[in-house]
Order: structure tokens, then C-alpha cells, then sequence
């Protein structure tokens, strides 16, 4: 990857991928989280689910961390109006100490692995602790040829039972679920749209050149069949 091509297309946008400020509102309620808890943002992104778990959690102690740093920098000066309570930086989102209230995960934890992520976390969590994540999930086993084309650079994608059972092999079970579908995935594209109209507009290098047309190629995709894709967020807590 072009990591620069990467920060002048992605640095600056709202988002990282799909999701919205009721998804945070319904995973929080879901885990019970409360009061002076510590909470981790992993893979955190520009920080727009920082904010939400910052301002639906005004007394919680939180964390977010990502591998990319003008993401957790650009995190730093989004949460700054809330003290020392928010903390970002970059780093190993499996490689924090904790311990953790909750783990929120939106969108990265297929970089480890469900299963794998979630055995990283155990050990990061307290005892009541529990992870709300998202993982790419196929809404059954006859989807139509432009979802397994979106799909296509995620072989590992299986359905809800599929995710259940990694989930259950991390040595986990399921406090709930909910579909990240539709809207919260326009969300994330149309802006990332108007930023590629702007640097098209500008003349993009050969390399700036290659990343818009990748990026331009998922949106297609995406809105071949917006219907179908899909995330699933589940609140899970160790067996």
C-alpha cells in the first residue's frame, strides 16, 4: 500500500468504515457499561465512535488506540474538550494493558481474527469486562454474486453461525447482536465519495491515481447490493 496515497485520500475524513452513533448507543446499553468505567476504542480510526463513547459515558475513563497515526492524532484533537478522561494514541490495539470495562472494536477486528482478537482481549478485560465488535457476515448461504464480489478480498467471511462459533471457540458468549447495514455504510461512503471528486478535480498522481480507482471500484460494489452487506456488532463477554 501507498501510505501516502492512503493519508491524502483517507486522513481528515469523519470515519474509517461503517457505523453510527446509535450502533455505540445500543452496544453500550447491551453491555451495561456505567459510571466511572474504562473503555478502550480499538482500532479507533479518526475517532468519531471516540466521541460518542465519550459523550454517552460522561464519567468513563477511555481509551483509543490505532496502528495509523494521524488517525489516533487526529482522535487527540477531536476528544480534547474532554480532559484527560480521553486519551489516544498510536499503537497495537492486541497490545494494551488494561484492564478494560468494555473493548469497543468497530470495523478492525477482522485484521486479528474474531477468535484470535478476541483471545488478545481477555486478558485485557476485568472480570465482568465484556467486547462489542464488528465483523463482515453474509446474511445467508445464497447470496447473490455482487455481495461474494464485495467481499472478495475477505475469504474468511462466514454468516451469523459462522461468527457464533468463533466466538465460542475464543472461549465467549453472545450477550446480543445487531446488523450494521444500509445507512451507516452511506455514512462512511459519501463522504470518502466527495473527497475522490476533489482530488480528481486536483490531478492526482499515478499512485493517487490507483487508490481512488480501488476506492471508487468498493463504493461501486457496495451499491450493487446495499442491501446485503453487512457488519454484525455483537456484545460478547468471556464464558
Amino acid at each position: 500500500m501507498d501510505w501516502e496515497a492512503f493519508s491524502t485520500l483517507h486522513d481528515g475524513l469523519d470515519r474509517e468504515g461503517p457505523g453510527c452513533a446509535d450502533d455505540v448507543r445500543w452496544a453500550v446499553g447491551m453491555a451495561g457499561t456505567h459510571g466511572e468505567a474504562r473503555v478502550l476504542d480499538a482500532g479507533c480510526g479518526p475517532g468519531a465512535d471516540t466521541e460518542t463513547l465519550a459523550h454517552e459515558l460522561p464519567e468513563a475513563w477511555i481509551d483509543a488506540v490505532d496502528l495509523h497515526a494521524p488517525f489516533a492524532a487526529a482522535t487527540a484533537a477531536r476528544c480534547s474538550r474532554f480532559g484527560p478522561r480521553v486519551k489516544a494514541w498510536q499503537g497495537d490495539m492486541a497490545k494494551v494493558a488494561g484492564p478494560y470495562d468494555l473493548i469497543w472494536c468497530a470495523g478492525a477486528m477482522y485484521f486479528l481474527g474474531v477468535t484470535e482478537g478476541l483471545g488478545a482481549f481477555r486478558g485485557m478485560l476485568t472480570r465482568a469486562g465484556r467486547v462489542a465488535f464488528s465483523e463482515p457476515v453474509l446474511l445467508s448461504d445464497k447470496e447473490p454474486p455482487e455481495v461474494h464480489a464485495f467481499w472478495s478480498d475477505y475469504p474468511q467471511i462466514t454468516d451469523r453461525a459462522g461468527v457464533e462459533d468463533r466466538i465460542a471457540a475464543a472461549g465467549y458468549r453472545t450477550l446480543g447482536t445487531r446488523l450494521v447495514i444500509g445507512a451507516p455504510w452511506e455514512a462512511y461512503y459519501a463522504p470518502l465519495e466527495r473527497r475522490i471528486a476533489d482530488l480528481r478535480s486536483a490531478g492526482p498522481s499515478s499512485a493517487l491515481d490507483a487508490a481512488l480507482k480501488r476506492e471508487e471500484a468498493e463504493i461501486a460494489a457496495w451499491r450493487a447490493a446495499p442491501d446485503r452487506i453487512a457488519y454484525l456488532l455483537s456484545v460478547v463477554e468471556p464464558a
